[in-house]
Order: structure tokens, then sequence, then C-alpha cells
């Protein structure tokens, strides 16, 4: 399970230190791509190949946009020796990767963020948690 916070910097080369507490569950290689809310989603293959299958059992209509934005951004990774991970300036540049980043945990996936963007948005989250906890009738 992918859990916790961690903070890097990412280098004028767009290479980016993966916590070695995510790498073992990653995998030799995995899967980065364009998110929601401006962030990247790196994924074990196998959860990749999950959450195609649920855009599938959405049907071609249904699931054009989201196979178009997610597949077209995806690349696969895999970690050099430092446990770098190369991000392309296409990807750096939606996410707006320039120096600071987060990644965090997501149960079954990381979440890679520029900084200020993630601490903005939980900034501005808290109520949202508690209206989504209240939701779920915790």
């Amino acid at each position: 399970m992918f859990v916790g916070r961690f903070d890097y910097a990412i280098d004028a080369k767009g290479r980016l230190n993966f916590p070695a507490k995510f790498r073992e569950d990653m995998g030799e290689t995995f899967i980065v791509a364009r998110w929601l809310d401006h962030c990247l989603a790196a994924f074990p293959t196998a959860e990749f190949e999950k959450v195609a299958e649920r855009i599938a059992e959405k049907g071609l209509v249904k699931g054009r946009q989201v196979s178009r934005m997610l597949y077209s951004s995806a690349v696969e990774v895999t970690p050099d020796k430092q446990g770098r991970i190369q991000i392309p300036a296409s990807l750096r540049t939606y996410a707006n990767l320039d120096h600071d980043v987060t990644i965090t945990g997501n149960r079954t996936f990381a979440e890679i963020w520029n900084t200020e963007t993630w601490e903005a948005n939980q900034a501005d989250s808290d109520e949202d948690f508690t209206a989504a906890m209240e939701d779920l009738d915790f």
C-alpha cells in the first residue's frame, strides 16, 4: 500500500528521486501519466492495467477522452541506480514540476505534485475532507 509524503527536488534534466519505500511495490518498471488536478500518477503496471479495464468498461464512446489523455501521456519508467526516474518535459510542464516536488501515497498508486500546488490543494481541502468523510459515514 502506498502511504506517506516525500519531498524532493527535480533536477534540470528532469530526474526525480522516487521514494525507496515505494520502489519495491512499483516493480522494476512502472507507469507515470497525467492525472487529476495537475499532478502525475505513478502506477505499478498491474494497477495501470486495472485503470485501463475500468475505462474500457465505460465503452469506447464514454471512455474516449480519458483514454486519449491518459494513454498519450503515459510513459514507462525504470529507476536508475540512485533511485531516480526520468520525467519527460511534457509531463513536467503539465504538473509544473520545476524544482520542489512532493510524492504522496494514494493506496494503490502514488501522486507526483509540484509542492506549492500540493500545499495549496491541502489548505483548500480541509472542509472537502470533512464533507467526504461524513458522506462515507465515518
